[in-house]
């Protein structure tokens, strides 16, 4: 059963309250390089994130706000350590969403001015804790950056803004070890009613930074904990986006876009499975058709453990089997993908 939590809206985009979980990522270009940030932007929206979020690290770098609200229709997030006035600044500029953590920004009173600037605009403020970012009577309190000690920290950051009537909060508990992290987030989500980002912080590299998203954000989706979600990775923001969906599928919850499956392959592979199923990924990118589509090596097993696909092929001697949630359909001589790539452009 998903955990409920209260309901904030960035931009147009809901997080949290039984919402659908979003899924993120953020630009990774230099603050100063303006066009080169709105140009990531159109492609990070064209593979369907959600929400993005930009590093604002000095007044001057708030131009970036307007000129990526300019260029796409997803909400933004503006990502600001220590300086208030970055924050009221992008405010100004029109920006959907807050990470800043209200404990660096210097005193009640700046923290009441912030805290008043997005009331009045309707914009919230996502609190991001990690392992890093910890203060240092708690590292000194827990002995370290425990999933306690996270936990303590954005509760004690949110307190901040709740002193001032701001609720509209979303939280954040990052870690790099994923057990930390998943524990985190269970204790987090006991102790409050906020939405919560999910993520693990310096992941690494595509292979290793997948695995340990996949295993950390799939735990708590799995849980039922989660609105949103960020696949850090190093590497292209556009594979954060498609590895979110990804994992959101394999979770069993809604994600856009069609999914490929395909079987391991043995001795009895009768066409390039591999091949096969990688340029399907590649040619259905950007589909908006919500299919499952089914890859299998032989008809032994193929059309049978494919049954639960919209469509497929399995192998054949020189040919391969078109079925339909696990009906046999006709059999498909020549290239086989242009084949299939017709039959689902007429679903």
């Amino acid at each position: 059963m998903r955990r409920v939590s209260k309901q904030v809206l960035v931009g147009g985009v809901a997080m949290g309250g039984g919402a659908p979980v979003t899924v993120q990522s953020m630009l990774s270009v230099p603050a100063a390089d303006v066009a080169g940030n709105a140009a990531q932007a159109r492609q990070l929206a064209a593979c369907g994130c959600e929400v993005l979020r930009v590093s604002v690290p000095a007044l001057e770098d708030v131009r970036l706000i307007g000129a990526i609200k300019a260029a796409v229709a997803v909400p933004l997030v503006a990502d600001i350590h220590f300086d208030y006035r970055i924050a009221l600044a992008a405010l100004d500029a029109g920006v959907d969403k807050i990470r800043i953590n209200p404990g660096n920004i210097g005193g009640a009173e700046k923290v009441k001015q912030l805290a008043d600037a997005c009331k009045a605009r309707g914009v919230p403020i996502r609190i991001g804790v990690n392992g890093g970012s910890l203060e240092k009577p708690l590292l000194e309190k827990y002995g370290g950056p425990t999933p306690q000690a996270l936990v303590d920290s954005a509760l004690g950051h949110a307190r901040l803004l709740e002193a001032q009537g701001f609720e509209d909060i979303v939280l954040s508990v990052k870690a790099s070890r994923v057990a930390d992290m998943v524990e985190a987030y269970r204790l987090l989500a006991a102790q409050c009613g906020y939405p919560l980002h999910l993520g693990v912080t310096e992941a690494g590299t595509w292979r290793a930074g997948l695995v340990k998203n996949a295993v950390g954000i799939g735990a708590l989706l799995l849980d039922g904990i989660g609105d949103t979600l960020r696949v850090s990775l190093t590497a292209a923001p556009e594979k954060e986006v498609r590895a979110g969906f990804d994992i959101l599928r394999a979770a069993g919850l809604p994600a856009p876009g069609p999914e490929v499956i395909s079987c391991p392959t043995c001795g009895r592979t009768n066409i390039p499975v591999a091949q096969i199923a990688e340029e399907l990924e590649r040619r259905l990118a950007g589909s908006p058709k919500a299919i499952k589509v089914a890859v299998m090596g032989c008809v032994v097993n193929g059309i049978g453990e494919g049954r639960e696909a919209d469509i497929g092929i399995a192998g054949g001697m020189d040919s391969a089997v078109l079925f339909v949630k696990g009906e046999q359909v006709r059999v498909l001589r020549g290239n086989y993908l242009e084949a299939l790539l017709d039959e689902i452009e007429r679903l």
